[in-house]
């Protein structure tokens, strides 16, 4: 005959029930997590970057690709055809003002010269020539005039003489009619040798000034051909760095043919260039940042230059502190124009997972978990990003590339 069990060990075997579904529970909830964590994808916090939503200023900058460049440089070049006779200076050395750099061939300048020395000396002795001959020519005319003023006196007389005797009978009408053609012979002779005289000193004065004139123009000649001398001596023209240099001895030059740059040591400038797309938002005057050896410097747009070369449009930058320390010539650096600015807005570090303006999905970070959200992207330069809608200050933002994620609506985040 069976015996009813006691009250204890019913007891006893309820709670051993309950402790076993106790712990099926809990390897059913654990074994689910594992499955959960081995199936769900997910990141380590450590492998991405993410960017806290905070209040700020902002600038919409446009990105460049920069050079720095002297402010002030002289490009030297041959005075002549002529050849490379001595180099002296080496390129990327310092240079003081007036310092030798190297010597061209002089002989055809120093020929050319001479020939002009001889052409002003031939010029001294025809107009010498010329004072002397108008001088013996003018003597010369005016002992004629003083005769003919002589014949003309003693016509005048006989003249007068006849004039009187001829109503008496004593001379007759031809000697009379001879004697005034006498008197007008010599007016007319006298007059002809006055303008003669005018005439041979207004030409002489001619040639003689077309002789100093031409002597003028030989003495200019001079002067060009000196200075062209003097350029043979290729000099550094101030204190700065000797950038380039055509060192081959013995080298034909063209006239006007590049020889040398020498440009500022400690003054510079950046010459920036940028898409064409770009074209209608740049203006002169427009703020840039300049960023260089991991400095920031400050300067502005001073030119936009107007042709377009291979989809780029170049711009010149003014610095604020041209000779700052770091500027190298040839150094290039990263140009931000700004062109928008405002003091306060919601901005988020930049990153590959932004793209552009507008409006985007990105991933915050909620409770351990990437919630995809859609957001409008603002202003933005190589730094920050204005958000205009859909996040708020204290959000953090997954800003790295997650683009094998992207299709997920969102996924864990571990530490």
């Amino acid at each position: 005959m069976d015996q009813a069990l006691s009250h204890d060990t019913l007891k006893k075997r309820r709670r051993k029930t309950i402790l076993l579904l106790a712990v099926a529970a809990i390897s059913v909830t654990g074994a689910a997590w594992a499955v959960n964590r081995l199936v769900s994808p997910g990141v380590s916090l450590g492998e991405i970057r993410v960017g806290e939503v905070r209040v700020g200023a902002i600038d919409n900058t446009i990105n460049a690709s920069g050079v720095v460049v002297p402010v002030h440089e002289e490009q030297l070049s041959s005075p002549n055809q002529s050849r490379i006779s001595k180099v002296i200076a080496k390129a990327g050395q310092t240079v003081r003002a007036g310092e030798l750099l190297m010597v061209l061939d002089d002989h055809t300048i120093r020929l050319a010269i001479d020939n002009l020395r001889e052409q002003i000396s031939q010029q001294d002795i025809k107009g010498q020539v010329l004072a002397m001959e108008m001088d013996a020519n003018l003597k010369k005319i005016a002992s004629e005039i003083e005769l003919l003023e002589l014949d003309l006196q003693s016509n005048k007389v006989k003249l007068a003489r006849y004039q009187k005797l001829g109503p008496v009978g004593i001379t007759s009408a031809v000697d009379l009619q001879a004697a005034e053609l006498a008197v007008k012979r010599n007016e007319v002779q006298l007059r002809q040798h006055k303008e003669t005289l005018t005439d041979t000193r207004r030409t002489t004065q001619s040639n003689i000034e077309a002789g100093r004139l031409q002597k003028s123009i030989f003495q200019k000649q001079m002067e060009l051909q000196q200075r062209l001398l003097e350029q043979t001596q290729v000099k550094a023209p101030f204190d700065g760095l000797l950038t380039w240099m055509l060192a081959d001895e013995g080298a034909s030059l063209n006239t006007g043919q590049l020889i040398a740059k020498v440009s500022e040591l400690n003054n510079f400038k950046v010459e920036a260039s940028v898409s064409d797309f770009y074209a209608r938002y740049l203006n002169p005057g427009q703020k840039v940042r300049v960023e260089c050896s991991g400095q920031i410097m400050a300067g502005e747009v001073q030119t936009v230059l107007p042709e377009i070369q291979n989809g780029t449009v170049k711009l010149i930058v003014v610095l604020d502190k041209s000779n700052h320390p770091s500027l190298r010539h040839k150094l290039r650096v990263e140009v931000n124009i700004i062109t928008e600015q405002k003091a306060r807005s919601l901005i988020v570090d930049s990153g590959p997972a932004i793209n552009g303006k507008g409006r985007q999905e990105v991933y915050v970070l909620e409770d351990g978990r990437a919630i995809k959200r859609s957001v409008e992207i603002g202003l933005g330069d190589s730094k920050v990003v204005e958000v205009l809608q859909g996040v708020k200050a204290g959000d953090r933002l997954v800003i790295s590339d997650i683009s094998h994620l992207k299709h997920l609506s969102s996924f864990r985040v571990t530490q």
